[in-house]
């Protein structure tokens, strides 16, 4: 099989993706969940006068602009509309201790390589800076700062209440000149997650904050820090920022050169429009990191995560919450869809690297083979057999219909008059001449358990038909997926008797009318696969059918079925089984 109409359907995909995170790699959210807020200009409430510079502790509001820093960092990243680029953003952060370290987000530091700093927004002088370590899931990172003697602030050991006066501070918009804005805690514990991190302890409040407020401090009166700005929805008069009761404790791990809640990703929610790729894409990955280790790649799509699909809701709580239910260093499964090439890779964090195991509409062998028409695992045109298949991604069964000798059919509905079915010049072509006909073809070469089926399937005629392919068919039922012409799809399981439909939906990937398509299923364990033209568009769990045992392993093949539409004229070009994990 060829994987050109899946980079065809890739490359369109591109345009579509929708993030919800809320800043420009390097630089600064400025929207809560779900809102996307162009820059404003800040209008700053207050602008202390320069004073004398001070060392040590910072006592008061007056002084705070002495510890407050811009970083400017940059980096190479893998963006889902533009590929591969340099990109360049600033940010803002506080100094903690007079020996240069500092506290900022996350997202203003992850995966850049180069960061320049300025003090207090004196531009006259610029450090150099080093990450000593990252959370992603709490947007956190410190890095530290050459030098020594530097003002800094300490933390907010009192209550936090609401009404309570506070201060945004920081280097909004890229601008050298200090900005200081004033607010209120409006709520304490707002809801953290975004599409770039998932914060369990969160502080709102109505400061006004722009791009490249991020990482900056919000402060009391008296200058102690309450929280770490990292969030904020302009229009709605919300920000958001990491309470102090969360973010000293994991600062103080992350200065000892430890992450927290991380895998090595600077990550964010994606989605396309039609919702068949979700997961967390990967702008950059941490070199020695976890990740990096299982051989995830900038631009790579985590689709899931211990099993778990992640990012559904737009957001990383799914993600964060496995992350954070496990230690750095256990086992942790991982599922990756490879944007740029389609392939489905399957391993583990901190064991089994990342391995091809499917791509949908090509199995995994064939996925830079030349666009042949034809699949390519097959050799010659017709079919081969390999009983010894044993790697992801290679046949057991190829076929290309120059006769139907391995295969037999079994009328579920209708009689005998009311098909006709013809393999010749290497398609097989199934024409449905009554109403309520259902017509199933099985291979008889093996039994298989898990495994990957596709199919490509030519419709003819002028009428809506329903095609698709089934697993583990025996005396005790099967799995199927059945497919309509107008866009619609079904997974169903069946006892033998009757079907139980485990899921219905529909997907503008299916070509409608006289097109062509290729189906795919995969029958793994007690999951359902669908992948419609080389995407993957939904995953059930066969345990949706508690009225059907669980069926282990049977037959593979596919169908042909009328309702009260007729006649149908479908041909298929060719057929695969292959392996699967």
């Amino acid at each position: 099989m060829n994987n050109q109409p899946l980079k065809r359907i890739l490359s369109i995909i591109a345009s579509l993706l929708v993030l919800s995170f809320a800043c420009s790699l390097g630089a600064t959210p400025t929207s809560a969940p779900g809102t996307e807020v162009p820059p404003q200009p800040t209008q700053p409430v207050l602008e202390p006068s320069p004073t004398t510079a001070v060392s040590g502790a910072v006592g008061s509001l007056e002084e705070v602009r002495k510890a407050v820093v811009q970083i400017e960092s940059t980096g190479t990243f893998v963006d889902p509309e533009f590929g591969e680029t340099l990109s360049r953003g600033a940010g803002s952060g506080f100094i903690i201790d007079p020996s240069g370290i500092a506290v900022t987000n996350n997202h203003v530091v992850s995966g850049a390589t180069v960061f320049r700093i300025y003090v207090g927004g004196d531009t006259s002088k610029t450090y150099n800076a080093r990450v000593l370590g990252y959370s992603e899931c709490s947007d956190l990172a410190v890095i530290d700062i050459e030098g020594e003697g530097f003002p800094y602030l300490r933390w907010h050991e009192g209550p936090v209440k609401v009404g309570m006066d506070i201060y945004v501070a920081g280097f909004p918009l890229g601008d050298p000149n200090f900005t200081l804005t004033k607010g209120i805690i409006s709520k304490e514990k707002a809801d953290g997650r975004t599409a770039f991190a998932s914060v369990e302890s969160v502080l709102e409040y109505d400061a006004t904050t722009n791009p490249g407020n991020s990482g900056g401090p919000v402060v009391t009166s008296n200058g102690e820090v309450v929280a770490v700005h990292y969030a904020g929805n302009r229009e709605a008069r919300q920000a958001f920022g990491i309470a102090a009761d969360l973010a000293r404790g994991i600062v103080e791990i992350l200065r000892k050169g430890e992450n927290v809640d991380s895998i090595g990703v600077n990550g964010a929610a994606v989605a396309n429009q039609d919702k068949t790729i979700v997961g967390v894409w990967a702008y950059s990955v941490q070199p020695g990191s976890a990740a990096d280790k299982a051989g995830l790649k900038p631009g790579d799509i985590i689709t899931r995560l211990g099993n778990v699909p992640v990012a559904t809701d737009g957001t990383l709580y799914d993600y964060c919450d496995i992350i954070r239910s496990h230690s750095a260093t256990d086992v942790l499964p991982i599922e990756v869809l490879r944007y740029s090439t389609g392939e489905i890779l399957s391993g583990q964090l901190n064991g089994r690297a990342l391995e091809v195991v499917s791509v949908f509409g090509a199995p995994s062998d064939t996925a830079t083979t030349p666009d042949t028409g034809t699949p390519s695992g097959a050799g010659v045109p017709g079919t081969t057999v390999n009983p010894n298949a044993s790697q992801p991604g290679e046949y057991y069964y190829t076929t290309e219909f120059e006769d139907m000798s391995d295969w037999e059919y079994i009328l579920i509905k209708g009689s005998e008059s009311g098909f006709t079915q013809e393999a010749r010049n290497g398609r097989f072509r199934v024409e449905i001449l009554e109403p309520n006909t259902w017509v199933y073809f099985i291979n008889t070469n093996f039994i298989y358990q898990d495994v990957q089926l596709d199919i490509l399937v030519e419709n003819l005629g002028k009428n809506t038909n329903y095609t698709g392919l089934f697993c583990r068919y025996s005396e005790d039922g099967w799995y199927e997926a059945n497919i309509l012409n107008t866009g619609e799809y079904v997974l169903f399981a069946s006892d033998g008797s009757r079907l139980e439909r485990l899921y219905s939906g529909g997907s503008r990937l299916i070509r409608t009318g006289k097109e062509t398509n290729t189906y795919t299923l995969v029958c793994k364990g007690d999951e359902l696969t669908l992948g419609i033209n080389g995407v993957e568009v939904r995953k059930v769990s066969t345990k949706a059918a508690p009225s059907v045992p669980p069926l282990r392993e049977g037959q593979v093949g596919f169908f042909v079925a009328s309702e009260n539409i007729y006649p149908l004229i479908v041909e298929f070009d060719w057929f695969t089984a292959s392996v699967v994990y």
